[in-house]
């Protein structure tokens, strides 16, 4: 079908010829958040999610008005169900493998997934919401415990661990910055990882403790963790954690469209979402880092659909 974004009084803008007005690419608050409001705005919009949510392992998502403690894939679901009420969307699972230019439009190639077919289609615009790679310590036991009693962001799960004894794992030069943080929900943490000497003092003062012995694992129990295992075969006792992972993007899809990254390897965009190439938004986690929170992602798909419907006008 080509596109066809119709005015109230009919009329249809001058626009490419392209199957979808616009083309989503992933379904999390970012990317549900981007396309609610842009098929509302009547552009025909197809949603391509490669379904491998990097908080899957999470059970309670906090911090989202309406759905605080809501299962982030309950709340993917939710988000889902929605959009396929309005009969401007179509939602696929998909992984999307290159996005290219296609005359005045862009064509998008994506690969099923479980079982979805394979889609090759044409779209006037596209809004990037893939987010990040998230790489964790490696630690063996962790993935036994991550999302329960061992987390990766503060601001969403620190309440839930108000009080306990908790440890904070990584080896990113910004320790110290996130056990300043953590100090707000405990007055029991210690940090394993690197932390510059100046910072050991500082954070000393506030009554975390550094320590210097590589953490080679960590253990717990059915009740979740119990301890920080160290190199010399000591446990320092925990009974909740949050690890600092690495995040990498996974754009390569975009290599063919010249758009600009910075030096992380996210996408530079403006203020609206606007990336170097018009057409091409992005919005959560794939652009210039801030407060990794859904309502913040949801929040940025939000303001970019605005973006993308007065542009297009």
């Amino acid at each position: 079908m080509a596109d066809r974004d119709a005015g109230p009084s009919g009329s249809s803008p001058a626009a490419p010829e392209a199957e979808y007005s616009v083309v989503v690419i992933g379904a999390g608050p970012a990317g549900l958040g981007a396309a609610l409001n842009i098929v509302r705005a009547r552009h025909r919009t197809l949603i391509l999610d490669a379904n491998r949510p990097r908080n899957a392992a999470t059970l309670h998502a906090h911090g989202y008005p309406t759905r605080d403690g809501i299962s982030p894939l309950e709340l993917r679901k939710l988000g889902r169900e929605e959009l396929e009420r309005y009969p401007e969307a179509e939602v696929q699972n998909g992984r999307v493998a290159s996005v290219a230019r296609d005359g005045d439009a862009f064509r998008i190639e994506a690969t099923g997934v479980r079982g979805t077919p394979d889609r090759s289609v044409t779209a006037v615009s596209v809004v990037v919401a893939t987010g990040l790679v998230e790489r964790l310590p490696a630690l063996p036991g962790l993935r036994a415990f991550y999302g329960t009693s061992v987390h990766s962001c503060i601001t969403c799960d620190g309440y839930e661990h108000s009080g306990k004894p908790i440890a904070l794992i990584g080896e990113t030069d910004d320790l110290a910055e996130h056990a300043r943080l953590l100090t707000r929900w405990t007055d029991d943490l210690v940090v394993f990882g690197p932390v510059a000497e100046e910072d050991e003092r500082e954070l000393s003062a506030r009554g975390v403790r550094v320590e210097r012995r590589r953490a080679v694992d960590v253990m717990g129990d059915r009740t979740g963790l119990t301890g920080v295992l160290l190199e010399d075969g000591e446990t320092v006792p925990r009974s909740a954690g949050f690890v600092r992972p690495v995040y990498e993007p996974a754009l390569g899809f975009l290599d063919g469209l010249g758009l600009e990254f910075d030096g992380d390897g996210l996408l530079v965009v403006d203020a609206d979402g606007r990336t170097s190439v018009p057409g091409v938004y992005a919005v959560g986690d794939a652009v210039v880092p801030g407060p990794q929170q859904l309502i913040v992602a949801a929040g940025s798909g939000a303001k970019a659909a605005a973006a993308l419907v007065r542009d297009r006008l």
